[in-house]
């Protein structure tokens, strides 16, 4: 009797591919990962840490849906920090430096318990079709795996080639081999592929370096965790922070007709928010020093990571930059920097639920599709996962939206737009990024995790509790006065510093400049019997109130204007403040509705807000002659 076919088949084991094959086999489906290196899985071949700004976002909403990533992060986590506190909280970035072999060992052996999940070991070389639908792969050895669904998450392994130097050898990261079959195979069933080009630093000895003449990065006072999963976190290394010298300027100048980059050996298209060093010098000359973080690689490694010195010079070039450096003049390298190029698939051609517009069967997810980073990775590899056991059980597809999380922010860019560089999740990128901070992220995405069956409905109940308690808090220091009588303003005095003039409320006072809300809270009995966490979510809501009240009213509103019907007589190039891409876009293509004009590559979030801005003013639109925007006049996409 034969089998009963798999319900996903992931190609890759890395973030993205460990994320979906995870997320999948949980909702009940029999899933096959094929990987070159049982060895490998979830690798962190680049810098050893997870999260950040944009990228510890993503984390949070993975973690509110169900994902294993940010609970892999805190069992690996060696330091814990939260960046950019010096800006509002919604835009906070938590980060953890992790021990990246314990990180793989992790996630390896959660693959390998989790029943369901056959771990096969191989190359893909092509994909199998029937009835014009992806129904399986080919592997190099001739082997055939069938599966109602693939998905591919090759990371950086498609026709690889790494560069030190005029050094070039295949490879998709260090000392692997690359997939060389596969991207022909796509290339010849009709998919638009790309080269881009990634790369890291050298690792150096631990021993080699004068940490003591380097300024030390500890980490928080107060490490978070990660996950829902993870009672509490803690320090174990420090990091520390180095500049390079004006010197470097010049051995890096004298040198670049050496760099692979600047010599015409890659072609790829680089990161453009992680430059190399010598991209660095020729990009911001007026730059006299770059800053280097040294960052250990694991809590018993030797290896030290140099974070902002990723390079594909020649050796003996890389070792004049490193030794210039002061306090690592007598470096020793255990690993030279090198770039690695590599094939992407144009993500225009995938659909927000990542499953292939032209292949039926086929998903795409993770650096495959153009993006950096371990955390857009996992994020990717999940929604394509859970869509992949959605679709094949013929349910609602799982949609991330854009007004709603960083998630929805990923997957709606790479669907609408075309990018030509590999792309990397940035606050900026979120319109409403003040509803989407992480301490918002489960109140925001748990319903969903829940529902899907990937958060266990105690875990969910917990939180309702705790949203509850964090709404009754908030609204009893509004509405409870405080009058300005003499015993009163005493107590405020005594608390806050200062006294009210008139009638005000608790909030009102937590809100003022003058106050240090942090220690107004630690003495009001209603606030100090949450937790930190709570506590930080209930005044960050109270001082941005304002803000966040108008940003949720615009969401209400362009959710209620999308659907506007455009008519078929409007032209797009008389739209004051519409950019000519997007205005092109709409001539071009001939949208029927707002929400049709959206997805269009090209049309912005800004064009979309300028369209349904004109109408909604259908009076003005007329009286306004058409072409009147004066050249001087600023436009809101520019």
């Amino acid at each position: 009797m034969a089998a009963a076919p798999r319900d996903l088949l992931v190609v890759g084991a890395g973030h993205a591919g460990v994320e979906a094959a995870a997320a999948a086999v949980r909702l009940g489906a029999r899933v096959a990962v094929v990987t070159l290196s049982l060895d490998t899985v979830a690798q962190m071949p680049c810098n050893p840490a997870m999260g950040g700004i944009g990228k510890g976002h993503l984390m949070a909403e993975l973690d509110a849906l169900g994902g294993v990533q940010p609970w892999a992060a805190d069992r690996a986590g060696l330091q814990f920090k939260v960046l950019n506190r010096s800006r509002g909280p919604a835009v906070w970035g938590p980060r953890a430096q992790c021990d990246k072999q314990r990180y793989t060992v992790i996630m390896r052996r959660l693959l390998q318990r989790l029943a369901g999940i056959d771990i096969i070991e191989g190359e893909v070389s092509g994909l199998l079709e029937a009835a014009g639908r992806v129904v399986g792969v080919r592997l190099a050895d001739g082997r055939r795996l069938q599966a109602r669904a693939v998905l591919l998450t090759t990371g950086t392994f498609l026709d690889g080639i790494l560069h030190t130097g005029a050094e070039r050898r295949p490879g998709g990261r260090f000392g692997e081999r690359p997939s060389v079959g596969l991207g022909a195979d796509l290339r010849a069933r009709g998919l638009e592929l790309r080269r881009f080009k990634t790369g890291t630093p050298p690792r150096l000895h631990r021993a080699s370096i004068d940490v003591e003449r380097l300024q030390p990065e500890p980490g928080d006072a107060d490490p978070r965790p990660f996950s829902w999963r993870t009672r509490s976190v803690a320090n174990r290394v420090l990091c520390w922070l180095a500049h390079t010298p004006e010197v470097v300027q010049s051995i890096i100048a004298d040198n670049l007709h050496r760099s692979p980059l600047f010599s015409g050996q890659i072609q790829g298209v680089g990161p453009r928010y992680c430059p190399s060093i010598e991209d660095k010098v020729v990009r911001f000359p007026h730059h006299r020093q770059h800053t280097v973080f040294l960052e250990p690689e694991g809590l018993d490694s030797d290896s030290m990571y140099v974070n902002g010195l990723s390079t594909s010079l020649p050796a003996d070039v890389q070792e004049q930059v490193v030794r210039a450096i002061p306090g690592f003049e007598r470096a020793r390298f255990l690993r030279y920097g090198y770039a690695v190029e590599y094939d992407v698939v144009a993500p225009l051609q995938v659909a927000p639920t990542l499953e292939c517009r032209s292949l039926p069967g086929l998903s795409l997810a993770g650096q495959l599709l153009g993006t950096s980073g371990y955390e857009e990775a996992a994020a990717l590899g999940f929604v394509a996962g859970v869509n992949a056991v959605l679709l094949g059980r013929g349910e609602a597809p799982f949609v991330p939206e854009r007004e709603r999380s960083y998630l929805g922010v990923l997957v709606d860019d790479l669907c609408s737009a075309d990018h030509r560089e590999p792309y990397r999740m940035l606050t900026s990128r979120a319109e409403h990024r003040l509803l989407l901070g992480v301490d918002s992220a489960r109140e925001r995405l748990m319903p969903t995790g829940a529902r899907l069956g990937l958060v266990p409905e105690s875990v969910f109940h917990v939180e309702q509790e705790r949203w509850r308690r964090r709404r009754e808090v908030r609204d009893e220091l509004a509405t409870r006065a405080l009058n300005p009588d003499a015993p009163t303003r005493a107590l405020v005095r005594r608390i806050a510093g200062v006294e009210p003039t008139a009638p005000t409320t608790w909030a009102g006072i937590l809100r003022r400049q003058d106050v240090d809300a942090e220690t107004v809270a630690a003495a009001l009995p209603v606030l100090s019997g949450l937790t930190a966490e709570d506590r930080r979510a209930v005044l960050g809501e109270l001082h941005y109130d304002g803000y966040l009240a108008r940003h949720q009213r615009e969401v209400e509103r362009l959710a209620r204007l999308r659907h506007l019907e455009i008519p078929v007589d409007l032209e797009p190039a008389e739209i004051p403040g519409l950019s000519r891409e997007a205005a092109d876009a709409l001539r071009r293509h001939r949208p029927r509705t707002v929400a049709d004009a959206e997805r269009l590559p090209g049309v912005t979030p800004a064009a979309v807000a300028i369209l349904i801005g004109r109408l909604g003013r259908p009076r003005d639109a007329r009286r306004r002659p058409a072409g009147s925007m004066t050249e001087g006049e600023p436009c809101p996409e520019s």
